[in-house]
């Protein structure tokens, strides 16, 4: 790790990260890819020092809101044990009556669970959870430094119970590896179970571009050896690497969410993150 400091941490939609660079080894990550303009190595995180300085700034100034992180970094990295960092931004974002939502795959979140409460109580907290595969095996492979499905699962679970909400990010689906209808199948199964609010999915597949693209191809050729060169000869270097499933897998999965009851679509799992409930904040503060 190494320390930098920065001009500002939120961005106009209220999005911040804490760090940049990750330690969970996920062999498909996008935030690996060039056009990101990273100049360290990913695994070494680059700490913004003064990030919880500029957070209180910034949010002594901003209308109530929901602030996010997790866009590019997972906020719950190894590191944070140690650093505290969001758990300090939590402080922060209770004190001045924000609301919050994060995407990761760690359960450190749950070292945060009575802050989030608080937080939950006074405005609103939704996390969002990626899960890409049922198999707890292949799991460990394709995300090998952080917390497996059935972790992840157990966390959906005691967040629901605790009265926060939840997303779950049903991706990547990797073509030849993951695409499967029992995959997709168990992982809605978990997602019913665990009374998620909403499931994130554009389509069965993953993107790859310059940067990420190589550090995925040595990945699949240590752990599925000759399948570099059939994604090379079905896909050469485009962006958008579909399953040859997508179109079945889709109708799986949005017939399954619909009769679940749960959201499915970009935009109004979007619109639902960013809402701030303004009547129910100041009604609070009123009490």
């Amino acid at each position: 790790m190494h320390y930098v400091t920065s001009k500002s941490i939120l961005s106009k939609n209220n999005g911040m990260n804490l760090y940049r660079g990750c330690t969970h080894g996920c062999i498909y990550c996008d935030s690996r890819s060039k056009i990101y303009g990273m100049d360290h190595k990913f695994e070494d995180i680059a700490v913004k020092e003064n990030s919880l300085e500029l957070l209180k700034k910034e949010l002594r100034r901003r209308p109530k809101s929901m602030i996010g992180t997790g866009a590019m970094t997972d906020p719950y990295i190894p590191l944070e044990k140690r650093l505290k960092y969001v758990r300090k931004s939590l402080e922060l974002i209770h004190n001045y009556g924000f609301g919050f939502t994060c995407i990761t795959k760690s359960d450190l979140v749950l070292r945060d669970l009575e802050l989030l409460k608080r937080i939950n109580e006074k405005s609103k907290v939704v996390i969002q959870m990626t899960l890409t595969t049922a198999d707890d095996g292949l799991c460990s492979i394709l995300e090998p430094n952080v917390c497996v499905t059935s972790r992840r699962v157990e966390v959906l679970k005691t967040l629901n119970d605790n009265g926060i909400s939840t997303v779950v990010w049903l991706c990547p689906i990797l073509p030849y590896i993951n695409d499967t209808e029992d995959n997709i199948n168990s992982i809605i199964d978990s997602c019913i179970e665990t009374n998620v609010k909403g499931i994130l999915c554009h389509g069965m597949g993953l993107t790859l571009r310059d940067g990420n693209r190589e550090y995925f191809y040595s990945k699949l050729d240590e752990h599925f050896p000759g399948l570099k060169d059939r994604y090379i000869r079905e896909y050469g270097n485009d962006y958008s690497i579909p399953s040859p499933n997508d179109r079945e897998l889709m109708k799986i999965f949005k017939k399954r969410t619909y009769d679940a009851g749960i959201m499915n679509r970009w935009d109004e799992i979007f619109r639902y993150l960013h809402e701030f409930p303004q009547s129910s904040y100041q009604t609070k503060l009123v009490i």
